[in-house]
């Protein structure tokens, strides 16, 4: 019997044992009560309250705009619907780059304020002092390496990263910098999927995947994506489960014709 099945709540110790024996671990994001409820209820390993909340939920281009009170809004709707899931909060830009004092204060927030069971951190040897405050606060930390959205102007492109050998290098060097400093996972985003390889086999601790091939410790995508909310979006390693964009328009179509036909409400729709 997997460990999945097994376990009432998920921790960061069943998240290792799943490493340790094999067994792949599920991710998605969540922004609000209604969905994560349903994540959770299905089976979900891991929810991340993204900073992709600034995308998806807000419409912003860029992940740079939310800010630390709004992600603890999401956060606090998130952690209400669940009773198994591990849920992880990404600590938005601007809330611990400064110094690791900030990154601290902001990390407790948002374990007392969400209720949540760890946060997110994007970057490597750069933001390390960081991860160590934090970490040595009691607060558990997942790393994210790779392409790091918030670092969008910085790099200029959505494009692959470390497909260049120094890049990889440092890739895997911060990654091990992560461990070393104690996060519990590291999510690594839109590598060549033969360093995902790499790193998910130097380390002990967890790796996730976002567009990093199928050798890492686990998945994630945005929920949005995955349930084809999003037209636009398309990148090749988005696997869309649904098509809800055309279900909801056609949905909501058929009930813009039922008002203005008369048709709804009928007459066993009324008191």
């Amino acid at each position: 019997m997997s460990i999945h099945k097994e376990v009432k709540r998920v921790t960061t110790h069943v998240l290792q044992k799943m490493k340790e024996d094999g067994e792949k671990i599920s991710m998605l994001t969540a922004y609000d009560f209604s969905m994560a409820r349903i994540f959770d209820d299905a089976g979900m390993d891991v929810i991340l309250v993204g900073d992709s909340a600034s995308n998806v939920m807000a419409g912003h281009e860029t992940t740079l705009p939310i800010t630390l009170d709004q992600m603890i809004y999401h956060a606090s709707s998130v952690v209400r619907a669940i009773r198994r899931s591990f849920v992880v909060v990404d600590l938005p830009f601007g809330s611990y780059q400064g110094n690791s004092k900030e990154a601290l204060s902001s990390a407790i927030r948002i374990m007392k304020e969400t209720g949540a069971h760890g946060i997110k951190i994007e970057g490597g040897e750069e933001i390390i002092e960081s991860v160590k405050r934090i970490i040595s606060s009691g607060v558990p930390v997942m790393g994210h390496l790779g392409l790091t959205p918030q670092s969008i102007y910085k790099f200029g492109t959505y494009a692959v990263r470390a497909t260049e050998e120094a890049e990889a290098q440092k890739l895997l060097k911060d990654a091990l910098l992560l461990q070393e400093a104690g996060c519990f996972a590291i999510v690594l985003e839109k590598i060549p999927a033969l360093l995902g390889k790499q790193v998910a086999e130097s380390l002990h601790i967890p790796t996730i995947g976002i567009g990093a091939g199928k050798y890492v410790d686990g998945q994630v995508l945005v929920m949005h994506d995955m349930l084809g909310i999003n037209k636009e979006f398309k990148p090749r390693f988005l696997r869309r489960y649904l098509n809800l964009y055309e279900d909801i328009y056609n949905a909501t179509r058929q009930y813009i014709n039922d008002v203005k036909g008369q048709d709804f409400p009928n007459e066993n729709e009324q008191y």
